[in-house]
């Protein structure tokens, strides 16, 4: 499967449609102490921007941590979203199975037996100060490869950008998800940030069609 491309922390319509024309997938942050933070009325505005042009992508991943089961769908149904994204530890399988039987995908933070859970993906992100997400800091990349070996999709976030994009892409994550890096401050995107970064993407698949594959992550 063709890695997938996820911007996340999406707060301005303009930025978004610009964003869908490259990502496959759109991420608002629901999450109450985020400086992402949106309400499910100004999700809906601008998912209905976007696909006002775009009517098959990109997907939009709704950002949780803390809320309840029934806060999430609530909101899910409101936007609406196509993925549920747990983003704090303390959600159990029963949640995340709650959560599934809805038909929406659902990835969760890595967390200890994750190979094993119940989730669409598993997400590897880096922390600071035990807050995960939008922090800037790189995730453990060595967790790549554990869970790939037990079947599960993931999602790598955490500090990826135009400069270590391709060593991103060189991984065998799924999703690839950029947030804080196109930021000129927490919750405003950049279209120049944005398009730097679309810049380095082409670059490192004008080096794959010619037969040398983007350096590794050391």
């Amino acid at each position: 499967m063709a890695k997938r491309l996820k911007i996340c922390g999406v707060t301005d319509a303009s930025f978004a449609v610009a964003a869908a024309a490259v990502a496959d997938c759109l991420g608002f942050v629901f999450a109450a102490k985020s400086p992402r933070r949106i309400s499910a009325d100004d999700a809906r505005r601008i998912r209905s921007a976007v696909r006002a042009r775009r009517a098959a992508k990109p997907l939009f991943v709704g950002v949780f941590a803390g809320q309840g089961v029934a806060e999430m769908l609530d909101v899910a149904a409101a936007v609406p979203l196509d993925v549920i994204q747990l983003h704090s530890p303390e959600y159990s399988e029963a949640d995340v199975a709650a959560l599934r039987a809805t038909g929406r995908e659902v990835w969760r933070l890595d967390a200890p037996g994750a190979e094993n859970g119940a989730a669409d993906a598993v997400l590897i992100d880096g922390s600071a100060g035990g807050v995960f997400g939008g922090t800037g800091r790189l995730a453990d990349w060595s967790r790549i490869a554990a869970l790939k070996r037990s079947g599960r999709r993931v999602v790598l976030a955490g500090g990826i950008g135009a400069g270590n994009i391709a060593a991103a892409l060189a991984t065998d994550a799924d999703v690839i998800d950029v947030n804080s890096s196109l930021e000129t401050a927490p919750g405003v995107k950049s279209i120049a940030l944005l398009d730097d970064l679309v810049r380095r993407i082409s670059a490192c698949q004008a080096v794959n069609s010619r037969g040398s594959p983007p350096r590794k992550a050391q």
